[in-house]
């Protein structure tokens, strides 16, 4: 599959669960406290840093743009699918909701503060993964922070129904060693990684990496 095909499966895709899969989301982050820790170091961290704004890339409805607005962070959801932004808009009229590529930003190099990826890079087949983090590393300003969230396994899971609707995603997990390699290839020195037991309806265990854009002299 090329990855203009890929793209437009994903964007159907998550456009016919949109509305399920925010309502399923409810209450997620309050059964899962190893989340809500990762996001408030990462918080802290962009704060502590300088501040400046923070994209959540693939946002999907945006409620971890909205944690982290709660967090005291300026934050921006960034989404491949229309109607996840149109969800997201919806759901959280004060905050910012754009349709666009993880891989290719609207943002000038340096703009931001940092960038979060939570479980967003699940359908990047692992050989894209470079040219991704690659676009975080240019959008970030030096002593920014990226996180991600990711399913820690190893393989790709072959597309299954989503809240009762057919889908064409294949879903890749990838090892934390192998987050954290790729985001130093790209120029973001891993800071701290944690990898948790599956909660909820969850089938594996999670991972989160979070990483540094090098400050400047």
């Amino acid at each position: 599959m090329t990855e203009s095909s890929r793209l437009s499966a994903v964007r159907a895709s998550h456009d016919a669960v949109a509305v399920d899969h925010a309502r399923l989301l409810t209450g997620v982050l309050e059964a899962a406290p190893l989340d809500r820790a990762m996001l408030g170091a990462f918080a802290e961290c962009v704060r502590g840093g300088g501040g400046g704004a923070v994209a959540d890339l693939g946002c999907g409805p945006g409620g971890i743009t909205a944690y982290l607005n709660g967090l005291g962070v300026r934050a921006f959801g960034v989404d491949l699918s229309p109607a996840m932004v149109a969800v997201a808009r919806r759901s959280y009229p004060g905050l910012r909701f754009e349709v666009g590529r993880m891989a290719w930003l609207d943002v000038a190099e340096g703009a931001l503060g940092g960038v979060v990826a939570w479980h967003s890079t699940a359908h990047v087949p692992p050989g894209e993964l470079p040219a991704v983090f690659t676009e975080f590393a240019r959008v970030l300003a030096p002593g920014g922070y990226a996180l991600l969230a990711f399913e820690a396994g190893d393989g790709r899971r072959l597309p299954e129904p989503a809240h009762g609707h057919p889908v064409d995603l294949d879903v890749y997990g990838t090892p934390p060693g192998l987050v954290a390699e790729r985001l130093a290839e790209a120029g973001l020195t891993e800071v701290a990684r944690l990898v948790r037991e599956p909660v909820t309806n969850e089938t594996g265990p999670h991972g989160f990496v979070l990483a540094r854009k090098t400050p400047t002299a």
